[in-house]
């Protein structure tokens, strides 16, 4: 059910959204003073949050204009901040932190050039591979928070597999949005040139 302008903000989902927000600094300051079981707590209590948030709105029936956007920016402001963060540390290639925020600088660049240029807000749904990509991104992070507060837990493979996995699926979601909204700008031209 799309989210209707004369919701109320103050819900749970929204409420749930807002905590995992707070819970980010929390999360970097914990990781950067290298408290890596602390820090990877904080973030599976992040996730659900996410996962509770996303139910609770559709159960409910709470889906608000406001949760449409802070979700979808809380994920990524953690997503950013952890790849950043884990890079510096050197426990994940730098190059993959490059990719993951290029991707969504790419993206967010080209939704403000298509409102700009057209003066309107083209809607933008979540791909499958997207998706995908988002939730190989949060496996990574919780794959080497793993590895880095007990390098024991599980085989160093796995770390290698799923940032291949990430990347692989980081540049696939891009190329898709970057095909999906050429073919939108094509076809929105095509319909204004057309004769009313």
């Amino acid at each position: 059910m799309p989210p209707r302008p004369g919701d109320s903000m103050l819900n749970l989902p929204n409420f749930l959204t807002l905590v995992r927000i707070l819970t980010i600094p929390v999360f970097l300051v914990l990781l950067s003073s290298r408290s890596y079981g602390a820090a990877l707590a904080v973030f599976v209590i992040g996730g659900v949050t996410d996962f509770l948030d996303g139910l609770s709105a559709r159960w409910m029936g709470q889906e608000t204009a406001l949760g449409a956007h802070l979700d979808p920016l809380a994920d990524k402001l953690l997503m950013i901040s952890s790849f950043l963060m884990l890079a510096l540390e050197g426990a994940i290639p730098p190059w993959l932190a490059v990719l993951v925020l290029s991707r969504d600088v790419f993206i967010l660049t080209g939704y403000g050039m298509l409102c700009l240029l057209l003066d309107e807000r083209p809607h933008v749904q979540p791909t499958a591979a997207g998706k995908c990509s988002t939730a190989l991104q949060l496996l990574t992070v919780g794959v080497v928070l793993l590895l880095l507060y007990d390098p024991q837990s599980i085989d160093p493979l796995w770390r290698d597999i799923v940032v291949v996995a990430t990347a692989v699926a980081t540049v696939w979601s891009g190329l898709q949005y970057l095909y999906r909204g050429l073919v939108w700008l094509q076809n929105r031209a095509s319909a204004l040139r057309r004769p009313g």
